[in-house]
């Protein structure tokens, strides 16, 4: 992956499923996601970020790690970047995931749900969507950087983009 071809100059740190990484320091925040949603904040000034790879909607009361769950992640993720220097109003966020990946209809398009619960949670903290790469029934990959906010999207069959 290659956004503004430096990508190799900086260490590179997988985000699992339900993991929150925030950085202050150059780096390249990676995540596979199907029904997931990554969301990706970032302090354009400060040149601090996360990503929080979000897999279910709602914790409904659930203990678990606080990015696994789109109620509890997007908090956590405020919280772990304010306490790294950046503050709420400054803070953009670019959201992508939420594939269709059991078909196109039925009970089980936790992609749809998870999108919906995200920018719930986002417009709750006050916080709006500045780009989304969010839907369809194939799975992606992303790079973020979080000192530039740059998300790279790759989705197989076709080109990558850059939100």
């Amino acid at each position: 992956m290659v956004v503004n071809n430096t990508l190799s100059a900086v260490e590179n740190t997988m985000v699992g499923m339900g993991q929150i990484v925030a950085v202050a320091k150059p780096t390249c925040l990676t995540a596979i996601l199907g029904s997931c949603v990554g969301v990706a904040l970032y302090h354009p000034r400060r040149h601090v970020g996360a990503l929080g790879h979000v897999v279910l909607p709602n914790a409904n009361g659930r203990v678990a790690p606080p990015g696994k769950f789109a109620d509890c992640a997007i908090p956590s993720m405020l919280q772990q970047m304010e306490a790294l220097g950046a503050n709420r109003a400054g803070t953009v966020v670019k959201i992508a995931g939420g594939a269709c990946m059991f078909g196109t209809s039925g009970p089980l398009q936790i992609g749809d749900a998870n999108v919906e619960a995200v920018l719930k949670a986002l417009g709750d903290a006050g916080l709006r969507v500045a780009a989304q790469d969010t839907g369809g029934s194939k799975g992606r990959r992303i790079a973020f950087r979080p000192d530039t906010g740059e998300l790279l999207v790759e989705i197989i069959g076709q080109p990558p983009r850059v939100l």
